[in-house]
């Protein structure tokens, strides 16, 4: 996919992950590419720059706790997101081969931000997708969902607003919504709770907070915040480099007011908008444009049941609480609005096009 795209947009794409840099020289180094029984596909190359762009993203945080690493899911790739697919799908199948209507599918999921929000409606909704599929034994009521949020409430970086609706929904399923609840340690049958609570899990997914990846810390070369992120200037400059921009998840922008901008698509989306602006204005010997972060709003999409959120004017002041269809509208337009950025308009269009045809021939739910 990047090959192909980077054909298309004249840029090189090399295929490798990013270990080291060398300023003095201006060069990054590859890691090499080995296949999965250990074989060198591509050896370790060095990379030349003038300018270069930092937007590695980030992983979760686990915060040292005891027993994350080791017996939760994580949603940080495909790859992981496919091991808890083929996990879940398995312990459906099993829980179908059971014809005792009491036994159920307990998971639990650290994290009341977005990711645990939503994944709590969808798995709901896979729940019911399955009878399609041959597995009629099963149901929501055999899936028992507890959500763990260590703050006050669930969507806590979101208006509280946003959260009451979200979690009234989730609610609704039946999804057992856990606040102010600290996990001090994962075991292989659950989580402990810093009040020593066992929440007993077939499942365990944790989804609390991001950091930047560890290895930015081993270069030992940025100023960096407690959880990774690399530290710039009011330009989104390296404040040790200004050869160096950084964006997206693994920045950290203070604003005007102190607080930093969230790691969010929003500010990814704008970050890169203004890093394009100046990397052509430092080519023209132009100066360069400061970076101000809009929040526009934010949606929560619970599957097929809700969609909620909240819409900054960019007018006034105001801020519009949206929900159901309108909010559910909102929320796709956001998705396109990025293919649009990734893609431009035409080929967005021919993807959306693409996707209604194959809706009647693909199934609901990836089975494998």
């Amino acid at each position: 996919m990047y090959s192909a795209h980077a054909a298309k947009h004249h840029y090189r794409f090399q295929l490798g992950t990013f270990c080291n840099i060398d300023q003095s020289n201006k060069t990054i180094t590859l890691s090499p590419l080995n296949d999965e029984l250990g074989h060198t596909i591509l050896p370790g190359r060095t990379v030349r720059y003038d300018h270069l762009v930092i937007a590695i993203g980030s992983v979760s945080n686990d915060f040292n706790t005891p027993g994350i690493k080791e017996h939760c899911y994580f949603l940080d790739s495909s790859q992981q997101a496919e091991r808890f697919q083929h996990s879940l799908l398995d312990s459906f199948t099993r829980l179908h081969q059971d014809d005792n209507q009491q036994q159920s599918l307990n998971i639990a999921i650290v994290g009341g931000g977005a990711t645990g929000v939503e994944l709590s409606a969808e798995l709901y909704h896979v729940s019911e997708l399955l009878k399609l599929y041959g597995l009629t034994n099963m149901s929501s009521k055999r899936l028992h969902i507890h959500l763990i949020e260590a703050g006050p409430r669930i969507l806590p970086a979101l208006p509280e607003r946003i959260a009451v609706s979200a979690k009234r929904e989730l609610l609704k399923l039946g999804v057992n919504v856990r606040e102010q609840t600290q996990v001090k340690e994962g075991t292989a049958q659950g989580f402990i709770t810093k009040d020593e609570e066992h929440i007993n899990a077939d499942i365990m997914v944790w989804a609390a907070g991001v950091k930047a990846p560890d290895f930015i810390k081993d270069l030992g070369v940025f100023e960096l915040t407690r959880s990774n992120q690399i530290q710039v200037n009011e330009f989104l400059q390296s404040t040790v480099d200004e050869s160096i921009f950084v964006l997206g998840d693994c920045c950290a922008f203070t604003q005007a007011d102190g607080k930093q901008v969230p790691p969010r698509a929003q500010s990814a989306h704008q970050m890169a908008q203004c890093v394009e602006k100046n990397l052509i204005a430092t080519l023209k010997q132009q100066p360069l444009r400061g970076f101000k972060y809009s929040d526009h709003g934010s949606l929560v999409n619970l599957s097929s049941y809700s969609t909620v959120g909240n819409l900054m004017g960019n007018l006034t002041s105001n801020t519009f609480f949206i929900e159901g269809k309108i909010a559910r509208f909102m929320y796709i337009s956001l998705y396109r609005m990025h293919q649009r950025a990734i893609h431009g308009s035409a080929k967005t269009f021919a993807l959306w096009i693409s996707e209604k045809v194959l809706r009647v021939v693909r199934p609901k739910m990836k089975l494998h």
